[in-house]
């Protein structure tokens, strides 16, 4: 969570605004996607430019009959289809190295199935992404009770966070950019938290195929917020098996260590020396078993990356990953302190994705630019306190390329 717009600044100590690590390439070179050197699967045009709105249909219903639609976008060679359940990215489609198109995050085919067994694939996440301990905090010397839905913790906002909502959506095109506003208002009390947060959140396809997401929210009490994202991804294809021979890069000289149950012990930890050192580059599954008691713990890797820019006013590069075998890569930028790596540990093999396969163990990853998790009962970790009159702003962008070998 970026600082609110307000008399507030963040406060985070000196320690979270070290300059960042570099998070470069390896050798060989990146072709952004571009216009694609074949032509889409399907024969027909790839639009550029923003040039054609984002196109609504029906994907299916609630019990209850409420109608969730879907919006496919296309810009720049990426392709974007998104639900009004959840603001779930259902698909993402960009080239590899010779142009051939696949969808590179997990999902399902029926809204029924996101609805019943989702461990979050694609979704919003609200109001406060990752855990809180014992979905206790106070503030402003209340306390406050949440909904508890991870063992006796909170986990993502509760049992019906913001994935479980349906978003208002308002297409637009904008330049060269084409997109999606989502809306919710998120009323006081539910799932415990206090306050009536109104939430925007802007999908948009650049000019330069990158998929930014802007969120902003305001309150009439104070509360807490932490906002995110939770795609799955696997830059081989959704389906395709591991992604462990994945090539990832993280620009940060410490984590937060966790309990049993994920939540951070406090001091964060320095990286050297560790299996959680990403700072160069290296091989997901090089050290993921390697016996560290912390990925005991989380059975893989399952933590919050302290990235050494800390806040910044505008999204700073933190972080790349890349799949040798297609040469796709994607690179995130961001406004936050903290980065959740989570190497897909839950995936057991009783979900079936778009794609007709069932998702195992270590089939995707998850990267997740947030304020840490439990920060409302961690004084030293930055604030994720909103009140009324100021306004919560952050910035994610995700940009794709093609590494073409030399």
């Amino acid at each position: 969570m970026s600082a609110p717009t307000g008399s507030r600044s963040s406060r985070a100590s000196p320690c979270w605004r070290r300059s960042a690590s570099t998070c470069g390439t390896s050798a060989g070179s990146v072709r952004r996607p571009g216009r694609p050197d074949r032509a889409p699967p399907d024969g027909g045009a790839l639009p550029m430019g923003g040039e054609d709105r984002p196109v609504k249909t029906l994907f299916g219903r609630l019990a209850d009959g409420t109608e969730i639609h879907r919006w496919s976008l296309e810009n720049a060679g990426t392709r974007l289809k998104v639900l009004s359940y959840g603001g779930i990215v259902q698909s993402l489609e960009v080239p590899d190295r010779d142009g051939r198109y696949a969808n590179v995050c997990l999902g399902f085919d029926r809204v029924e199935d996101y609805v019943a067994s989702s461990p979050y694939f694609g979704a919003l996440i609200g109001r406060y992404g990752n855990r809180i301990a014992k979905g206790r905090f106070t503030l402003d010397g209340k306390s406050y009770q949440l909904s508890v839905n991870d063992g006796v913790n909170s986990l993502h906002g509760g049992t019906q966070g913001f994935d479980k909502r349906v978003w208002d959506v308002e297409p637009f095109t904008k330049g060269s950019d084409v997109g999606l506003h989502l809306y919710h208002t998120s009323v006081d009390g539910e799932m415990g938290y206090p306050g009536t947060l109104k939430v925007k959140v802007t999908y948009t396809l650049t000019r330069r195929g990158e998929w930014r997401i802007d969120y902003e929210a305001t309150t009439d009490k104070a509360t807490v917020v932490n906002l995110t994202s939770h795609v799955y991804w696997n830059l081989g294809g959704e389906g395709t098996g591991t992604i462990e021979d994945h090539e990832l890069r993280i620009a940060a000289s410490r984590y937060t260590p966790t309990d049993s149950g994920l939540i951070p012990t406090g001091e964060p930890a320095k990286v050297a020396g560790t299996p959680f050192d990403f700072r160069k580059g290296k091989q997901i599954g090089r050290d993921i078993r390697a016996g560290h008691p912390q990925q005991v713990l989380a059975k893989g890797y399952d933590h919050n990356w302290v990235l050494d820019k800390g806040i910044t006013a505008k999204p700073e590069h933190v972080a790349t990953l890349r799949d040798p075998s297609s040469g796709r890569t994607l690179k995130i930028s961001t406004v936050e302190p903290g980065l959740q790596f989570y190497s897909g540990n839950f995936l057991d093999g009783t979900l079936t994705g778009t794609g007709g396969l069932t998702y195992r163990q270590g089939d995707a990853l998850c990267l997740e630019t947030q304020h840490f998790p439990d920060s409302p009962n961690h004084p030293s970790f930055p604030s994720t306190v909103l009140r009324p009159g100021q306004t919560y702003r952050t910035t994610t962008i995700h940009s794709f390329g093609a590494w073409t070998l030399r």
